[in-house]
């Protein structure tokens, strides 16, 4: 009977502890956790309100925005964009060298019909020809053949009577008049300095019309 009690005892005494109250500490590790509730804008309100801001981006881009086709298309709009990043203003001076100033400016006076406009022999001998500059430069050493660098071709009413009075002057032939497509007719004589000419007949080229 006594050992029944005491088998007993140990069973009473789990059913009490298990029984036993629960304490506030206790309670509050067993409670379940409560999120506290975000504050900020919910999730649709976010996605309406980027909705309107790419629209209203969208709007302001086509309202700023350039036609290029029409402005390309506009009249002097290459001409325009060509003045803008140019560099060169056009010709303004073509240099020959020669060993003999005094026989060079002679052979160019009577070539060109007219006297120089500038006249420092020792430095420089300018002629204006049709606006463009023909400079003649001392230079002991030139040889009389020297290898063309760069020709200038110099515009003309005649292109074959202009050539066949140059080789009458003393010029020598380099190249014959020929057509190179459009009506331009170019040849190129070497004068009796050692420098090469060009002279040439271009229909299609103005002038007047280059501003």
């Amino acid at each position: 009977m006594s050992r029944v009690r005491s088998a007993a005892r140990p069973a009473n005494r789990r059913r009490r502890k298990a029984a036993l109250p629960l304490t506030e500490s206790m309670a509050a590790s067993l409670a379940p956790v409560r999120e506290k509730p975000v504050r900020g804008v919910k999730l649709k309100h976010v996605s309406t309100i980027t909705m309107v801001v790419a629209f209203l981006c969208l709007f302001a881009y086509l309202a700023g925005r350039v036609d290029v086709s029409a402005a390309t298309s506009a009249p002097g709009y290459g001409q325009g964009a060509a003045k803008e990043h140019a560099m060169f203003l056009g010709l303004r001076t073509v240099k020959y060298e020669v060993a003999d100033m005094a026989k060079a400016k002679e052979w160019y006076s009577k070539v060109l019909g007219m006297q120089p406009y500038f006249d420092e022999s020792a430095f420089y001998v300018g002629y204006n020809v049709g606006g463009y500059d023909l400079g003649l430069v001392p230079a002991p050493k030139a040889e009389t053949k020297r290898v063309a660098a760069g020709v200038a071709y110099w515009g003309v009413e005649d292109a074959h009577a202009a050539y066949k009075r140059l080789i009458e002057l003393g010029a020598t032939p380099v190249e014959p008049v020929q057509d190179v497509g459009g009506g331009m007719l170019v040849g190129e004589v070497r004068d009796p300095f050692g420098n090469v000419l060009g002279i040439i007949y271009n229909p299609q080229f103005k002038p007047a019309e280059t501003n």
